[in-house]
Parts: structure tokens; sequence; C-alpha cells
């Protein structure tokens, strides 16, 4: 028999009674009825019930070991009793009785329970990660994730793409966000970067004649961390294809997706074809540029028909309305409970109409509205008896961000959710420039190596603002899975786009020299788009954190509390490799700190 396991704790079942067998795992749980010992086993591949009776060398050793240690328990597969029978465990008609034990890795007490969610704090959990792992739902996840990278691999080359590998140590890129940056030792006072996305590299890839890349992308930013993003590293299934309009981006995509969500969506439905969804329409009827349409609502701007309007609240201010059908039966709670929403995203209240069976408006703004605003906001909402509507008035920016927001909750509280979905869209058209309002200042809005889509004509003719970009994102469920675009691969557009932006053609020349180079030796047209690993492991298990759904993360302050990183270097090492620290001054509060640790530690008054 072998050394440590002839079976695995989750494979064994009825037909195995009798067989004389070893298992190898962990101590998950312990009962004492009445001197007999029943014990939960766990491994990677489930789990099994140990009985180990009074008076045998299994029950003394059992009895005695705290849960997760690791034990080798050699036994006989024996049938449980009708009234045993646990049938929400795969080996729930069997158990193992014990004969023989040995101890493989003994385990002091555990910082927080493994075997159930008791709401230790993620801090915590993230010191203990090895131990969050052994989780049921953390294990699920992980396993998931697995699952879902094997699944990405296989259809991206059935799909006909092919799997590179591009530098991890490359050269600082003005990508949007901060570097991590790495001294080098032979190149004394340079540094090289770790790559925020393989960009550059894969669009050479594309001139160097590749026609169809691929790669599970390890991706690094200096940023903060979200909800749905990880600081510090995070993965994306990065992709790029020669001679392509969006629409050839978009069909692989939409397959891959398609058939990624179906195969591990435990039973949600993926809604097709996605639709596509201008960005300045996206940003009018659902408030931001990455909508839920599970939420079956949308926003209306009808800041026209309140811009001469005596009503001080909405005048000459843009206004957004939100018509909710069906909400005759709805009590005041309902209207009160969004306005305090609505005030949880920044608002200062929420006004609001309901249409009554006689068609008239009532609602605590009802009477400010006149005859002629009451008669355009039923043509133009399509008002009926039992309508609500909510009304967002301020500056455009603020309005879309409360009423995106109060859009999703309205529809949940209203009935007009559709839940058990993954509903997919690309939205489209993106601005390819936007002004500071600060400044005056043009800039690029989006991705700066897109190409504009009336290209050097409009770049020459177009006032910037109105100048749209071959950009696309695409979006599950209010989660933005990715950015993309259509590549600008000429070098003449792409210094103009350049300097319309405000970068002088020495600054550009200089700072995408490779890139340039490579687009005057023959570049093929080409696009792509990388959607993020990490945001699809997390809709898929239905986690609110993307940390949830990866092994070994950051914590929100980019912080690795399990090996303790980041770390201070001694002096030797960076005389090695010739830097010298200079440290950000001690505030006020720190140096009062200081000082009055140092009095306490000497007794002075």
């Amino acid at each position: 028999m072998h050394r440590y396991r002839s079976h695995t704790c989750g494979e064994l079942r009825a037909s195995d009674v009798g067989t004389d067998v070893r298992l190898s795992g962990w101590l998950h749980n312990r009962r004492d009825l009445g001197g007999i010992l029943f014990i939960d086993l766990r491994d990677h591949y489930g789990l099994v019930q140990l009985v180990a009776r009074p008076g045998t060398p299994g029950n003394e050793a059992l009895s005695r070991l705290t849960k997760e240690t690791v034990v080798r328990i050699d036994g006989k597969v024996s049938a449980r009793g009708a009234d045993n029978v646990n049938p929400e465990l795969p080996t729930g008609e069997i158990e193992i009785e014990v004969t023989e034990v040995e101890v493989l890795g003994e385990a002091a007490p555990l910082p927080f329970t493994i075997n159930a969610e008791d709401g230790v704090n993620e801090e915590r959990r993230l010191e203990y990660r090895f131990l969050d792992l052994r989780r049921e739902r953390m294990h699920r996840n992980i396993m998931l994730r697995s699952a879902v990278i094997a699944a990405i691999r296989a259809e991206m080359v059935a799909l006909g793409f092919n799997e590179m590998a591009t530098p991890i140590l490359t050269a600082t890129s003005p990508e949007g966000a901060r570097d991590f940056v790495v001294p080098s030792r032979l190149n004394p006072g340079k540094f090289y970067a770790l790559p925020q996305a393989p960009q550059q590299f894969k669009q050479l890839l594309m001139i160097s004649g590749f026609d169809r890349y691929f790669q599970i992308a390890p991706c690094f930013r200096d940023e903060d961390a979200r909800a749905d993003r990880s600081p510090g590293e995070f993965y994306q299934l990065d992709v790029e294809m020669s001679f392509v309009e969006q629409e050839d981006v978009f069909r692989p995509i939409e397959k891959l997706m398609t058939d990624l969500f179906e195969k591990f969506g435990n039973g949600r439905h993926v809604t097709s074809p996605f639709p596509r969804i201008p960005f300045r329409e996206s940003m009018l009827k659902y408030g931001n540029d990455k909508p839920d349409l599970r939420a079956k609502l949308e926003l209306v701007d009808i800041s026209d028909v309140f811009a001469d309007s005596e009503f001080k609240a909405f005048a000459g201010k843009h206004v957004r309305a939100l018509p909710v059908p069906d909400t005759a039966g709805q009590s005041r709670k309902f209207f009160d409970g969004l306005g305090d929403y609505a005030v949880q995203h920044g608002a200062k209240g929420l006004a609001w109409v309901r249409v009554g069976e006689d068609g008239t408006l009532a609602g605590p703004i009802a009477k400010f509205l006149t005859e002629t605003d009451v008669k355009t906001l039923t043509e133009r909402l399509s008002l009926v008896p039992g309508h609500a509507v909510f009304f967002g008035a301020g500056e455009f920016d603020e309005v879309s961000k409360i009423m995106s927001a109060v859009r999703v909750e309205a529809a949940k509280r209203a009935g007009h959710f559709e839940e058990g979905v993954f509903r997919f869209c690309w939205v489209v058209d993106f601005p390819m420039y936007e002004k500071d309002e600060d400044t005056g200042r043009i800039d690029f809005s989006h991705n700066p190596f897109s190409m504009p889509q009336g290209g050097m004509k409009d770049l020459e003719e177009k006032d910037p603002l109105d100048i749209l970009a071959w950009q696309y994102d695409i979006v599950c469920n209010g989660i933005e899975l990715s950015s993309g675009a259509i590549r600008n691969h000429e070098p003449d557009v792409m210094l103009k786009a350049f300097e319309i932006a405000g970068y002088d053609r020495e600054t550009v020349e200089h700072e995408f020299a490779g890139m340039l180079r490579a687009f005057r030796l023959g570049a093929p047209p080409h696009g792509g788009i990388a959607p993020g690993v990490d945001r699809i492991v997390m809709l898929l298990a239905d986690e609110p954190n993307i940390r949830e759904t990866i092994a070994f993360p950051l914590n929100g302050n980019a912080q690795d509390l399990m090996m303790g990183a980041p770390t201070e270097l001694d002096e030797t090492r960076l005389r090695e490799l010739n830097i010298q620290l200079r440290k950000p001054a001690a505030s006020v509060k720190e140096k009062a700190d200081a000082k009055d640790s140092v009095a306490r530690d000497t007794g002075a008054k």
C-alpha cells in the first residue's frame, strides 16, 4: 500500500464497503458520542467520516489531537446505518473504522475557525491566508479560478489564437497608473518597470507578423484598491488580432464569454447577443459607462423641460428623470427609502412624483410643475397611472453618479430587476478627447494609442471634443471586464493625435521610439482587448470583493501580511543597487507621538 494513501477523502462510495484503505488529510471536525469518536477527515478532494471506537489505538490518538492536524489513518470501509446517511456528502453512505493513526503534521491552536465562516476580519484572514484557503468557500473559489483559466486557454486555442509570453522586466510607460520599478544592479542609476499591461509588446507581435495572440498576463500597477480592483498585481486575458475591425474583435470574445459564463455560471443564463451601446447614450440612459442591464429602467434627460422654469431646484440645471412603472401599491416608505439611498450616494435629496388613476401627478414637487410641464413629462416619459418618477438635478457628472445608483436600486425595490442572469454589453464610440475643467487643457479621455474613427481627416477638421475613437469596453452586470481598441498604427496619425493633446513631436518620438520605428517598417491594422481574469472569476463566484478569488492577494494598503512584504533592504543591498534612501519627513503628529514614546520609555515628565 502507498506510504500515505490508497484513496482520497472524496472518492470512497458504498461499492467500497469492506475495503481496507489508507487516507491522509486534515482533522476537520470531531464529535464525541458516548466515547465513540466521529471525525471528519478532509483533503483537497473532499471529506469522509472516520469512526474510532473506545479502547482502540485510533480513539486514544484522535481524542487528543487538535483540529487541522494532518494525519494518516488506516481502516476499513463500512456502510452507515440508514438513519445516518448524509445525502449532502458524496461519501455520505460510508464511514471508515479506524485501526491505526500516524501524525504527519501536528497543528498548534488555531487563530480562527476553519470549518465555519465565523466573521474573522480580513486582515487576520490575510495574515493566515494558508489557513483561510482551507475553508470550503475559498478552496472552491480558487479551484473555480483554475478551471476558468484552463477553459480560457482551451477556447482561445480552438479559436485560432496562439499563446505567447511577453517580458516582465521592461521600460516605464505612461499607461495611466504608476509603475512598479526595479533597480538595475548592472546599470547603476537605471530602473526597469514591471508592465502595467503587455500593450506595446502585443502590438509589436502583430507588427512581427503573428496574427492572433493571447496570454494570461500578469500586470502590475501601483494604484489604490477597490472592491473590483486588486492593488499591485492582477491577471488579464490579453488578446490582439491583425487585419481586424471592431466587430472582428467582438465575435471571438462574445463566444468565449458566452461559453465561459454558461459553463461556470451555476445555472445563470447569458443573454445574447451583446448589445452595442454608444458611450454618450450609456451616460444619459444609465448614468455611467458600465451599465447594469439587469435593471429594466432607463434615465431620461429632461433638462430642456426646465431650462426656463421658475422652479429654482431644476431651473438651468442638468435634470435627469427615472420613470418607474407599477408603483401603485408602493407605500410612502418606498419613496422615502430611495431618497435616503440617494443621500447616501451624495444627493441632498430625491425629488419625485407619482401618477394617479386620473393621470394627475402627486408628490412633494407636484405643486411646482405647470400644466405644460406635466403635459411634456407625460408625453416624454410615456407616463400612465401607476408610474412614479424620480428626479436628479445639478451638474452632469454629479447627477449621473447619483442617478445611476438610484436606477439600479429602484429596479431592485420595485421588482424591475432580473436575477439569475449575466447581461453583457459593449460600450462603444468613446470620445477621443476630454477637456480638463480646471485648466481647459485637451487630453486623451481613454487609450491614447487608439485609432480615431475618422482618421487624419477628423483630427484636422473636427473639434477635438467631437472626435470619436475606435475604443470599446465589455461590461457584465455593471462590472467593466475590459477595455479594448483598434490601434493607431499610422505614425503621422499618431503624432497628430498626440499633438492635439499637447505633446510635441520630439517628446512623442522620444517616449515611443520603439513603437514608431516599428510602425514605419510595415505595420498591419490591428486591435485587441484584455478582459480581467480576476473580475471574471469574481462574477462567476458571486463574490463582492475581488480578493476572495485570488489565492494570495495584497490587502487594501498593498501589503502582503502573510509574507511581510514590502520589506526594507539592508545597507549592503542598497549599496549594491546604487540606491540611497530619502524617507519622507515625519508629520507633526508623528514627531509628537515619537516624543511621547521617548518620554514614556525614559520616565520623563
